[in-house]
């Protein structure tokens, strides 16, 4: 029988509070719809059932977007999910081109379901780019960085989840184009 309480969706609830008032670039929708739709993507498309996996992408953005550090999540979700978070977490204090090529880096040590993770996070922010209004330079700019996180995955591919992922943004990508 399934946990009656599982972790991802206590952590769902702590990242609400967390981004409580938090807008996603359209100036509409709430921040919190972004992380439910990395879980749910991942779960619901990609086949990930990972208990762990999931509460850290319920997390992922808390320590880049909010006042979360990595001392708090470790509290209330222990260290591996910490410590998923924190390779999830750019460090804004670099220059972008550095920052970009340091979170590279650091995603390509990390586990297999770090990566996963940023398959469902790209997925999610392509869906926003498919719309009719959209910038096409956003749109190019999102399709570069899901293409970045495909390649960083692609040694991954034999894991059924990182297939699914892999076919399903290959196909959202085909989409916006």
């Amino acid at each position: 029988m399934p946990d009656a309480n599982p972790t991802w969706q206590a952590a769902l609830a702590f990242a609400a509070r967390a981004h409580q008032g938090q807008m996603r670039k359209d100036g509409r929708t709430p921040y919190i719809s972004h992380i439910a739709r990395v879980v749910t993507t991942l779960s619901a498309l990609f086949g990930c059932t990972d208990e762990t996996t999931l509460t850290i992408a319920a997390l992922h953005d808390t320590i880049e977007d909010t006042t979360v550090d990595y001392d708090e999540i470790a509290e209330h979700f222990g260290t591996e999910v910490a410590d998923g978070v924190a390779a999830l977490s750019k460090n804004a204090l670099l220059p972008e081109k550095e920052r970009e090529a340091e979170y590279d880096q650091r995603l390509a040590r990390a586990d297999w379901r770090i990566r996963l993770i940023k398959l469902a996070d790209v997925y999610d922010n392509l869906c926003d780019a498919d719309d009719r209004n959209a910038d096409p330079a956003k749109v190019r700019k999102r399709i570069e960085k899901a293409e970045r996180a495909m390649k960083l995955a692609e040694g991954d591919r034999e894991r059924a989840e990182v297939g699914r992922a892999l076919a399903a943004i290959g196909q959202r990508i085909w989409s916006v184009e």
